[in-house]
């Protein structure tokens, strides 16, 4: 009698490690996929070559076990509402605005809407990519408990103003209705260079600068130029104001960006540096061509008096970063 429960005791054993051991198996072979967007419909735009880059990374490091599916604009084109569908799983990375993180409660991040805070994208990538950058990062794992994680940072180029004349000095706006960003230190800029910011959605732009809802408005030349804005009675005069070199973030969830193995994070944040890399070069090859497009077309584009728009931008950026305790923060970026 006890042979045969011995026997069946080994059978049952023997059973379950097999059950158990498929069934690791099973998990093991598993592929995860990411779901990985951004808020721009066009295919040509440099965060869908950045995001492709990052997908083909990913498969690559991982042997296949981990892939991304790209989302250009099909998941939200407000970059704000994308960014919070990562609290719920609906994606796994997206391009947001560093605007959106203020929303959060990191309001360091408004620092970056201060209009001629950096000099060239030399100077930007320095910033971004140094000490500065690094303390962005830790600020955002920090404030939001890793509900929200910095993987990379993108370019979106260099704004400009565009309108129905161009501008040489501040005061050349007067009186113009702009279609402005929503950041209030933005929004002051363009009120004290006498022009009345206006708000309008991305998506109904082209119609109010034909209409002449809008008279102006300000962006790099890939995204006025892939809207057709220049083609418009008041987007016609491009003036080279090279206000803002714009960052874009790569964001992941924090939480679920650690439920991965070390492995699987070290693959992810390689793929986010390739993508990075790719998305910069394709912006700044962009930018060139877009320029040549614009003139192509029979818009007009000028140069403008820097040192006249600077004189508005910075007492602007020494104002707010001591009423808000960004003074050193401030300093980094003027290293």
């Amino acid at each position: 009698m006890k042979k045969i429960l011995l026997v069946l005791l080994v059978v049952i054993l023997s059973s379950s490690m097999f059950v158990f051991s498929s069934g690791a198996k099973e998990t093991e072979g598993k592929v995860v996929t990411l779901r990985v967007a951004h808020n721009q419909t066009s295919l040509v735009n440099p965060y869908q070559f950045g995001l492709n880059k990052f997908a083909e990374e990913l498969k690559r490091l991982s042997g296949g076990t981990m892939t991304a599916e790209v989302f250009p604009g099909t998941l939200g084109t407000n970059e704000s509402e994308l960014a919070m569908k990562l609290t719920t799983d609906t994606v796994d990375m997206v391009v947001a605005s560093p605007g959106f993180m203020s929303g959060t409660g990191v309001k360091e991040f408004d620092l970056l809407s201060l209009l001629y805070l950096f000099d060239s994208f030399d100077h930007w990538e320095t910033t971004i990519d140094g000490e500065f950058g690094d303390t962005m990062k830790e600020l955002i794992t920090e404030k939001t408990k890793n509900e929200f994680k910095v993987v990379g940072y993108y370019s979106s180029g260099v704004r400009n103003f565009y309108g129905k004349r161009p501008i040489n000095v501040p005061s050349d706006a007067a009186g113009l209705n702009i279609r402005a960003q929503g950041s209030p230190v933005q929004q002051k800029f363009w009120k004290l260079a006498g022009a009345n910011p206006i708000s309008v959605g991305w998506a109904e732009l082209y119609q109010a600068l034909n209409t002449g809802t809008a008279d102006a408005a300000e962006n790099d030349h890939t995204n006025m130029m892939l809207q057709e804005h220049h083609k418009t009675p008041n987007g016609k005069y491009t003036s080279l104001t090279y206000h803002d070199y714009t960052t874009r973030l790569l964001l992941m969830n924090g939480k679920k960006f650690d439920t991965y193995t070390p492995e699987q994070q070290g693959w992810i944040l390689e793929a986010a540096k390739a993508s990075v890399a790719e998305e910069r070069a394709v912006t700044y090859k962009m930018l060139g061509e877009s320029r040549d497009k614009i003139i192509a077309d029979g818009g007009m584009i000028n140069e403008v008096n820097l040192p006249a728009f600077k004189a508005i931008a910075l007492p602007i950026q020494d104002e707010y970063a001591k009423a808000n305790g960004m003074v050193e923060l401030l300093e980094m970026t003027r290293k």
